[in-house]
């Protein structure tokens, strides 16, 4: 593609530049990164999830200096990301293990360990509280004060680890099946581009670094008639993971003597979803399949819309949209598609001129054939 130089454009450049930053603080207020952190959860937690980099901090600074637009945070993340070593690799984590604030099914109204609704804007009204108007930072801190005498008797009302799988209970009953371990190492798709047919290990990772409103979207066309697939959530946890890395001078390799680096917190989800099969008879049967998502934070809808593409993907159609790999991956990219919307904002002066002469050339000869 060619370009035609224009003058003076560096300096225009560094104006627009200069520009951007009197939009962002021409209203002389300063917004703490500390207080988009406390603030925009949901933000701060999509903004982790589709860079791919677990940092509160960082993704609240990108939120910050983009002003609030999620692609342009994601790709400030992201291109940071890409300049950050990686000293270690974690041990696997067994999300059973897991610290649960939030626990449902949608499957059973009584599951083992219970279910634990926690933090969700699920069951309230979706009416403006023009309260948060007046907010002050005492109101604030007495309402804190009032929940921690409420709440002083309970030992731990938000936390529960070791809680069973819902799944797990099912498989005791011989009503989904039992896979052998798979120790494949997963292929990492932030080394190497994407090829297809792609490994699970790798659509998973894409699901989970794709843009939330895509993957809902999606996910919502699967079950609308655009694929094939109906779901029930058989169970969504939201809480906090254990990170651990092996002692680099330990050569048995034993996780006795793991280092504990920190926590953090994901959604994840198991559905349920019924698949037609005929039986040795040639009768039809109805089976479950499980579909899985996880994703950095508290996001539930894009966890659970990743369950139902990813069990639409392991099960590829061609007569569904929604179960073709190469459709769905490589849509569903914030970076990879905003970036290529937004170069048609570049110069395409030679091109579109190209098309502008074939035009012309036409019209000409079709005016001298009416002559």
């Amino acid at each position: 593609m060619a370009y035609v130089a224009v003058k003076g454009g560096t300096e225009a450049i560094e104006e627009s530049i200069r520009r951007l930053t009197f939009e962002r603080i021409q209203s002389e207020e300063v917004l703490e990164v500390k207080a988009i952190i406390a603030g925009m959860r949901g933000m701060v937690d999509q903004v982790m999830s589709e860079s791919s980099l677990y940092s509160e901090l960082l993704a609240a600074l990108a939120i910050k200096q983009s002003e609030g637009n999620m692609e342009e945070a994601v790709f400030l993340l992201r291109a940071h990301r890409s300049t950050l070593p990686r000293n270690y690799y974690t041990r696997v984590i067994e999300t059973d293990k897991m610290f649960v604030e939030r626990r449902i099914s949608a499957s059973f109204k009584d599951i083992p360990g219970g279910q634990i609704l926690g933090a969700t804007y699920d069951y309230t009204h979706r009416l403006m509280d023009y309260d948060l108007l007046s907010e002050t930072k005492d109101m604030v801190t007495e309402w804190l004060d009032q929940y921690a005498k409420k709440n002083e008797q309970i030992a731990d009302p938000s936390v529960q680890a070791d809680l069973p799988k819902v799944v797990d209970y099912l498989r005791k009953q011989n009503l989904f099946p039992i896979y052998e371990e798979d120790d494949t190492e997963p292929l990492d798709v932030t080394k190497r581009s994407i090829q297809f047919p792609t490994t699970r290990s790798e659509r998973l990772q894409i699901l989970t670094r794709g843009q939330t409103g895509a993957v809902t979207s999606l996910g919502y066309a699967a079950i609308r008639g655009y694929g094939a697939v109906h779901p029930t959530v058989g169970e969504l946890r939201v809480g906090m993971l254990p990170l651990t890395i092996s002692d680099p001078a330990d050569q048995t390799d034993d996780e006795e003597n793991d280092y504990y680096i920190g926590e953090i917190k994901v959604t994840e989800v198991e559905s349920f979803i019924p698949i037609t099969i005929k039986n040795e008879k040639n009768e039809e049967e109805i089976e479950f399949e499980i579909g899985y998502g996880i994703c950095y934070g508290q996001n539930e809808t894009k966890a659970i819309a990743m369950s139902i593409l990813d069990q639409a993907l392991e099960h590829g159609q061609k007569d569904y949209p929604t179960h073709d790999e190469e459709f769905i991956l490589l849509h569903i990219d914030s970076v990879e598609s905003s970036g290529f919307i937004s170069h048609l904002k570049l110069p395409h002066y030679v091109t579109f001129q190209s098309k502008l002469d074939s035009v012309r050339k036409i019209k000409q000869g079709a005016e001298k054939h009416e002559k």
